[in-house]
């Protein structure tokens, strides 16, 4: 929108510009007869439309341009003609030829119009006329062109950086979908791990369950029973999660528990073994999690401290986790001088907010207290979607 405005508005001045041009050289001609241009006014009529109309074709034609409007203008001068529309017309002609045009076509309209200057202005300074008020015009007429060549270097510039600005965000959000799709599919795969492990659970308590017999193991039988019951809500909770995550290879499939909030110790410590010092907080009643919760929980926590240590610099991590009764909160801020994601692609955070996301939670970050702050928040309802 921007380049075609500014297209139009170019446009427009040079209707304007050349509606006055032509609008003054007719006043001349028809109501000041002892004006600059010569003969009938018929005659000076047409050369002043043959001089002035073709600058509105000099963008898409600047070398014809300038020949016509030296041909026309040549015609005018050998009348005696002295007009000043004829040169204003030159000069934007000779402006075009270098700004408009590739470099053998500039150098060639640059060269045929300093050609006529220079034969009109030789024949001024063998008349007499004084060297100061003629050699001047040269300069002028140099610094148009080299002024149009400047402009057109800074356009060709200014389009590759635009060309290239949009390929690196087309670059950006493919690197970007390629990220979530990623992501996704690490999600499904764990998840599948989760349902698995669920369903394996369920089996081993249903085999047990047949095995207790007599009315003094009724109630054994009864919690087993439960216990199948509740693992088997779960388990078509991550199940139906499961069947909404994009997924995109079935490859390396464990039927091992995935890690939960319980193996943070192990996690903090391979932490401070790379040399992050991290403390670890827990606010609230721990209680058991939901498997998907308690797994996106421990990757999330992972991620974070993950971005610490390739990120934050010299630094110190405190991690907290929340336990409320409708849902569980991470805090992992740092103290550290870095972004959080520094020149990385930005993966670590889609991969979070994707976990979040596939259970309805709330993820902040960004910079806090001089430092980097991750806050998720994962509901604990098993029953939402």
């Amino acid at each position: 929108m921007g380049a075609r405005l500014r297209e139009r508005t170019a446009r427009w001045a040079e209707w304007i510009i050349v509606s006055l041009l032509l609008g003054s050289a007719l006043y001349e001609i028809w109501a000041s007869p002892d004006g600059g241009w010569p003969g009938s006014p018929g005659v000076s009529t047409l050369l002043a439309v043959a001089i002035i109309l073709p600058v509105l074709f000099r963008r898409r034609f600047p070398l014809g341009v300038l020949l016509v409007v030296l041909v026309a203008s040549g015609v005018q001068y050998a009348y005696g003609g002295n007009a000043f529309q004829p040169w204003f017309a030159f000069v934007l002609a000779f402006y075009a030829v270098a700004a408009h045009s590739e470099r053998r076509r500039a150098v060639l309209g640059g060269i045929i119009g300093a050609s006529a200057i220079v034969a009109v202005d030789a024949g001024k300074l063998l008349a007499g006329d004084a060297f100061g008020e003629v050699v001047p015009a040269w300069f002028f007429v140099a610094g148009v062109w080299c002024f149009g060549r400047w402009v057109r270097s800074r356009r060709f510039q200014t389009e590759r950086l635009l060309e290239r600005t949009v390929v690196l965000e087309r670059e950006r959000e493919e690197k970007a979908r390629a990220a979530v799709a990623e992501e996704r599919a690490r999600i499904a795969r764990e998840l599948h791990d989760v349902v698995a492990h669920s369903v394996s659970v369920m089996v081993v308590q249903a085999q047990a369950a047949q095995r207790l017999t007599g009315d003094e193991q009724a109630n054994l039988r009864q919690q087993t029973l439960n216990s199948i019951e509740t693992t088997g809500r779960q388990a078509l909770v991550e199940m139906r999660r499961l069947l909404g995550v994009l997924r995109h290879t079935e490859t390396d499939l464990s039927l091992s528990p995935q890690p939960g909030l319980d193996d943070l110790e192990d996690l903090i410590g391979q932490v401070r073994d790379a040399e992050l010092p991290v403390e670890l907080r827990v606010e609230g009643e721990a209680a058991p999690l939901p498997p998907g919760v308690d797994l996106s929980a421990y990757r999330i926590v992972q991620e974070a401290l993950t971005n610490t240590l390739k990120h934050a610099g010299p630094a110190k991590a405190r991690v907290t986790i929340r336990y409320r009764n409708d849902e569980v909160e991470l805090e992992i801020t740092d103290d550290g001088t870095g972004t959080g994601r520094g020149g990385g692609s930005g993966q670590g955070l889609i991969g979070m907010r994707e976990r979040v996301a596939v259970y309805g939670g709330v993820l902040e970050s960004g910079r806090h207290d001089g430092g980097y702050l991750v806050r998720a928040r994962l509901p604990l309802d098993a029953s939402q979607p």
